[in-house]
């Protein structure tokens, strides 16, 4: 007698309002589940994106409707991120007739019934059966993706010495703020570990670092034999962290952070002013881990197991994906 197969996804969702966070972390996992994807992205208008993810979604966005970011065929997993979308996972599940199985990344603010599974870093406290926790969250970067990268020539990173520090810097947001000071110190800090250990910097800013800062550091990049990256493409941050024998980084993206903790190597978190308790546990685990420590401060060579939530996820999505659809198709079920 043959044992039934395991059922396996062939269509995916990734569904977001387009904020690149959350488009990241998404397709991450979706590429972790190795199967055709489609972006999806949800614009809901006034007054209807004021009272997401509680109130209604966009009457305008229903499946119904010709442009409807949700118009069927529906898949067999709908993957969202983000608190407006949470409402249209909602929907999808019901007019799909409870056949999509959904999943959502982080807290989605209306209880553990928003997916049939939500994954949250361990310091949001949202906890339940349906629940998946994990220290840290998910990215693009997998083991095999940084190898690749570590073996592709790079004549700009080539040139560089040893050792190589990434320097990824984030900017002011809802808990943290760049004062002058703050970036002073920053730069100083980079400036010391250049004279003091040689290092060859390759900087990246975003669009959250405030403008006199993104002078400072490009100022620093061309003082030196450094890489700063202006903002062409492609993103040269996976080859940064690929090839990078150390890492500094803000205090205040956890998802730099988490990116970085997958390469294995020593990571430096510089705090700017401000904080969040929520980030402070998130730091606070990493660093009773050996995982990251102090900057400004001398380079660390100590190396860790990567850390890498990404196929941690898309594990648990596979297996209760198959335990949805075995209930489906099991006899009497009909």
């Amino acid at each position: 007698m043959q044992s039934p197969r395991v059922p396996v996804p062939s269509s995916i969702w990734v569904l977001t309002d387009g904020k690149a966070g959350d488009i990241t972390q998404c397709t991450g996992v979706a590429e972790a589940l190795g199967c055709p994807y489609e972006l999806r992205k949800i614009a809901p208008r006034p007054p209807f994106s004021w009272w997401l993810p509680y109130g209604p979604t966009d009457p305008g966005e229903w499946e119904t409707k010709p442009s409807s970011p949700i118009s069927p065929p529906f898949p067999d997993i709908a993957l969202a991120s983000g608190r407006r979308a949470a409402a249209y996972l909602r929907r999808i599940k019901r007019v799909s007739k409870g056949r999509t199985f959904t999943v959502f990344l982080k807290d989605p603010r209306t209880g553990t019934d928003a997916a049939d599974l939500i994954w949250v870093p361990e310091h949001d406290k949202l906890r339940g059966r349906n629940v998946l926790v994990t220290p840290t969250s998910p990215h693009r970067f997998s083991p095999s993706a940084l190898a690749v990268l570590r073996r592709k020539d790079d004549p700009d990173i080539r040139r560089l010495a040893h050792p190589r520090v990434a320097v990824l810097v984030g900017g002011d947001s809802r808990h943290h703020n760049f004062t002058e000071n703050d970036q002073k110190k920053l730069l100083d800090g980079l400036r010391q570990i250049v004279h003091d250990q040689g290092a060859s910097l390759m900087i990246t800013a975003s669009r959250r670092t405030p403008p006199s800062l993104t002078y400072g550091l490009a100022s620093l990049a061309k003082s030196g034999n450094h890489l700063f990256w202006t903002g062409s493409v492609p993103n040269p941050l996976g080859d940064y962290l690929a090839k990078a024998d150390a890492i500094v980084t803000t205090a205040d993206s956890t998802n730099m952070i988490g990116e970085a903790t997958a390469t294995g190597k020593p990571v430096h978190v510089f705090h700017p002013n401000g904080g969040h308790k929520k980030i402070t546990r998130f730091l606070d685990t990493l660093q009773h881990q050996g995982v990251i420590h102090p900057f400004p401060g001398p380079l660390k060579t100590t190396t860790y197991e990567p850390i890498d939530a990404t196929p941690v996820i898309a594990d648990r999505i596979l297996t209760d994906y198959a335990a949805f659809r075995q209930r489906d198709i099991s006899p009497g079920t009909g």
